[in-house]
């Protein structure tokens, strides 16, 4: 059994330097539209900033298991709106966020009317960008009874929606989705549908719609289908995200698609648009962003009511290539 001083300085270069896939995508900036930083580490952030993720959105969604009252919702939703909002301006990203009642606690009708009544005291606030992520899971009458609740605030608010769409049965409860935020009068233009893949991108965009799709490893869609896609589709209204929740995921699955989309010879301005305008474009429609907010200067001396990012009496750390910890 070797220890690191035995190793070679080849065996160390891929510890020591930067991965090949940064050199192609050097000195752009991305805007991940999707993506749950409360399940991920203060490194994933690091990571990202490194990569070029300027801004972020982080969607209001499911944690792993059934929340049993409201106020668990209320403490989540405000850490959205509060202290994750300052951790990722620790590292240099800018945070927003999109409230709802995710489709898959829709189905608990009881603890769903509680949530509805606390949710104007969220949508309102400060970088809060759509009411999301909302829409079908099971696709059951209570799921749509509180999807069609929350497309008429966002309608009364002016905010984008962002549509999650099921796992199961997926062309049918994206087509669904779509027919009911058109009968509930709502612009296209202002719904997000997102976790798209290659059976629905034609009507979502046929329709008007934006088209999001997940970049998620075995499952969702890969970055190698994604190229395709956007080979075929173009780019219009399309943006790419991460997810990066609680399962098996890639915080900097938007850089590396660009990386990858560059190295298949996909238009460095159609690049641009997927993994980052379009997602600007669409959730600017909210009056929330300003794109001469990103680039934040990083002081991780601040404090999140007495809070910090660095624990213990930490000192800032900033090189994330070595593999020596000080």
């Amino acid at each position: 059994m070797c220890g690191i001083h035995d190793l070679t300085e080849q065996d160390l270069q891929p510890l020591t330097h930067s991965p090949a896939w940064l050199d192609k995508i050097k000195g752009m900036r991305f805007f991940d539209p999707h993506v749950h930083m409360t399940s991920r580490t203060t490194d994933d952030y690091q990571a990202m900033a490194d990569a070029g993720v300027v801004a972020i959105i982080e969607p209001a969604f499911w944690l792993g298991q059934p929340r049993t009252g409201v106020d668990s919702f209320r403490d989540y939703y405000s850490s959205l709106v509060g202290w994750e909002r300052f951790r990722s301006s620790q590292f240099g990203i800018k945070h927003y966020c999109t409230i709802g009642l995710n489709s898959k606690e829709a189905n608990n009708e009881k603890l769903a009317e509680a949530v509805m009544e606390i949710l104007p005291q969220f949508i309102y606030k400060e970088g809060v960008v759509g009411i999301g992520e909302i829409g079908f899971d099971d696709q059951t009458p209570l799921e749509e009874k509180y999807y069609r609740a929350q497309l008429e605030l966002a309608k009364e608010a002016g905010l984008p929606v962002q549509i999650h769409t099921p796992h199961r049965d997926k062309k049918q409860g994206t087509r669904r989705s779509m027919d009911i935020a058109i009968e509930h009068g709502l612009d296209p233009h202002m719904v997000i549908v997102d976790h798209n893949n290659e059976e629905t991108v034609k009507e979502v965009l046929d329709r008007g719609f934006w088209a999001a799709f997940t970049i998620y490893p075995f499952t969702k869609m890969g970055n190698e289908r994604m190229v395709d896609i956007v080979k075929q589709y173009g780019s219009e209204r399309i943006m790419v995200n991460s997810a990066a929740d609680w399962g098996i995921s890639d915080p900097l699955a938007v850089p590396k698609t660009a990386a990858l989309m560059h190295e298949s010879g996909i238009d460095s301005n159609d690049i641009h648009l997927v993994t980052y305008i379009n997602a600007l474009k669409a959730f600017a429609q909210s009056g929330q962003i300003n794109e001469a907010d990103f680039g934040i200067v990083i002081d991780q001396s601040e404090k999140f009511n007495g809070s910090t990012v660095l624990r213990g009496g930490q000192q800032p750390r900033h090189n994330k290539n070595t593999t020596i910890i000080r």
